[in-house]
């Protein structure tokens, strides 16, 4: 009783004080206009070109600029980092000879046989996926930024990285090690403790290298990652922060949508929309409606013990403003608007969002203080606008222009902000700047003027990794298994093959004889039309997670991730409805995307999913 009660005041406080924060920080300037919004586009673009030539002038090839001594810092892995990021941006912004330049070079001059240690999270959300989107860019007349002596030296590149990363996978619960040496493979004194988003963000990536390259390996891998977190969730449905590889114990049983966590939600709804796998799907809506019952303190989000839910942490960090975004692209969008709007008065009030806000007390959180260019509230705005066409969000990201422009610009670039109250800046500039923040800018504005840009006009959909790379719905990545199942679909070479003859196969072939060993995927994809309702993810797939038994080894080549099935799949008719897209127009109402209505968590029919236009016929959702 004492605790409902405690939880009641809390919601008040949170209600209460959310009311007079927005009121004391609206928005009284007047609302951005077709021709202001070209001009903010435009804008925009020099922020990018500012930033990027600050780079290529002073930091080449080093990984970072920093933008007030103009001066270059390796701070990854010293292979180019931030011109591998800003390689889909070139091309969005159409620049053909400097995206043609780029892609030319790394071609010829990057190499991974370094003896470096790598975080295996951002060299997969910042270098693998910053190759494997120019790539998928430079190698497609349809992109129209084809480059004609183009002969897949990005994708090769991409390949040999992920090999080198494959040891970080050999653990008893198959979440990978945080970090591995490109050379000599996991360290004996490597820390065993990763994160949750750091284990549970690998499965675009390396999803579409095993569909570019036909090798299930590395697909395996980055899913087993994610059976092996969500395994281990508790009883409420949620997860924690930080976990050991080994024994799968939860270091860090804060459960949050922000740091440490953030994107491993994301990662599960946009496989399944990247891939059409349901199981991603089926994990996302389970995960989500905790997230929803737990966490949501309306608008904002709290961290709570993921065992008991009792709040441990009510505070806002800059992370979590990406939630809405992703709400969007769910379909749930009113909460999406409350919580972004919540957001956006922390911006409002210092120029910045820093990295922690006390939901408490209003005030930025001790030792919070900075804003090192975060993309994450830009990029909900962006998502926002896109479904609502609301002018409110291009009066937001008017505001955020401004902000950076005379916040945090420096000589050769853009600075972090180390205090958001004093706007003191510092001498860094993360890649993800030129690859994200300034990337969901420019498409927020071009979508404002005429949308002909390659994500809003372009020959394909396009799912946004983490790190802001564009990954288009291909037949070759999104029906490389549903594309079997009809005939005239594409197929890649050995999906028809049987399983066996292709083992044995890859056992004979010298240069995958050494390939990671993986655990086989359940191949129902392709036969899916509907499944019955009122069955739970584990009994619709047929899986049974098992817990690895407790062991004091320390040996990583001793015991390899469980996972065991013995499933029966009820195939059953499903018709899906579509709805017809509304014209576009600057006021116009919202594109197609995918909805979401669910039940509460005791609800055994599960939550109805549709997919609307936006998306691939063939990508289906299902009644549950």
């Amino acid at each position: 009783m004492e605790s409902n009660i405690r939880w009641l005041v809390f919601a008040i406080l949170i209600s209460l004080t959310f009311a007079s924060f927005v009121l004391d920080h609206g928005v009284l300037a007047e609302s951005v206009k077709p021709d202001e919004a070209k001009q903010l586009r435009d804008e925009v673009r020099g922020m990018f070109y500012h930033a990027f030539d600050g780079y290529m002038n002073n930091a080449f090839p080093l990984d970072e600029l920093r933008p007030l001594s103009c001066q270059g810092e390796d701070t990854l892995g010293g292979y180019a980092l931030t011109l591998i990021d800003s390689l889909d941006t070139l091309a969005l912004l159409g620049d053909r000879e400097r995206f043609t330049s780029s892609v030319e070079w790394i071609g010829k001059n990057l190499q991974f046989n370094i003896n470096k240690t790598v975080s295996v999270f951002e060299t997969t959300i910042r270098v693998l996926g910053g190759l494997l989107s120019a790539h998928l860019i430079a190698s497609d007349y349809a992109t129209g930024m084809r480059i004609p002596s183009y002969n897949n030296e990005l994708l090769v590149l991409a390949e040999d990285l992920t090999r080198r990363m494959l040891p970080a996978f050999d653990t008893p619960t198959g979440i990978p090690f945080g970090s591995v040496n490109l050379m000599y493979g996991v360290d004996k004194h490597e820390s065993k403790i990763t994160s949750t988003a750091g284990g549970g963000t690998l499965s675009l990536e390396f999803g579409v290298l095993s569909r570019l390259t036909n090798d299930p390996v590395f697909e395996q891998v980055a899913k087993n990652a994610v059976r092996g977190l969500w395994a281990r969730r508790s009883n409420l449905d949620l997860v924690g922060a930080h976990i050991n590889v080994f024994t799968g114990e939860w270091t860090q049983k804060d459960a949050g949508i922000g740091t440490s966590i953030d994107s491993f939600y994301e990662y599960l709804l946009k496989a399944y929309i990247l891939f059409g796998d349901e199981e991603y799907l089926y994990i996302f809506q389970e995960a989500y409606r905790s997230a929803m019952q737990y966490l949501h303190k309306d608008p904002w989000y709290v961290e709570v013990n993921m065992d008991s839910a009792a709040i441990v942490w009510p505070v806002f960090n800059s992370l979590q403003a990406f939630w809405p975004g992703l709400q969007v692209l769910a379909g749930d969008v009113d909460p999406a608007i409350r919580t972004h709007t919540a957001f956006f008065s922390v911006w409002k009030r210092y120029g910045f969002t820093p990295e922690g806000f006390n939901l408490a007390t209003l005030s930025v959180q001790y030792g919070q203080k900075s804003y090192p260019l975060r993309p994450e509230l830009i990029e909900s705005t962006y998502w926002l606008y896109k479904a609502t066409r609301d002018p409110r969000y291009l009066d937001a990201g008017r505001d955020f222009v401004a902000s950076l422009q005379y916040g945090a610009k420096c000589p050769c670039g853009y600075c972090h902000i180390t205090d958001v109250e004093l706007h003191k800046q510092e001498d860094h500039m993360e890649s993800f700047f030129l690859a994200e923040t300034v990337k969901y800018l420019w498409l927020l504005f071009d979508l404002a003027v005429d949308s002909d840009n390659l994500v809003d006009n372009g020959p394909y959909k396009y799912i946004f990794s983490t790190e802001g790379h564009l990954l288009p719905l291909t037949p070759q990545i999104s029906l490389a298994r549903e594309g079997c199942s009809y005939f005239g679909g594409y197929c890649p070479s050995n999906s028809t093959k049987p399983k066996q003859e292709v083992l044995e196969e890859e056992s004979n072939n010298d240069e995958r004889s050494n390939s990671y060993p993986y655990h086989e995927s359940f191949p129902i994809t392709g036969l899916i039309k509907g499944l019955c309702p009122g069955l739970t993810h584990a009994q619709k797939y047929g899986l049974s997670y098992v817990l690895p038994e407790k062991t004091d080894r320390e040996d990583v080549d001793e015991a390899k991730p469980v996972v065991t099935s013995s499933s029966i799949v009820l195939i059953t008719d499903q018709r899906v409805e579509k709805k017809p897209q509304e014209e576009e127009g600057f006021t116009s109402q919202s594109e197609p995307i995918m909805t979401i209505s669910g039940g509460s968590s005791n609800d055994q029919t599960g939550q109805e999913l549709t997919l609307l236009e936006s998306e691939t016929d063939d990508q289906r959702l299902y009644s549950s």
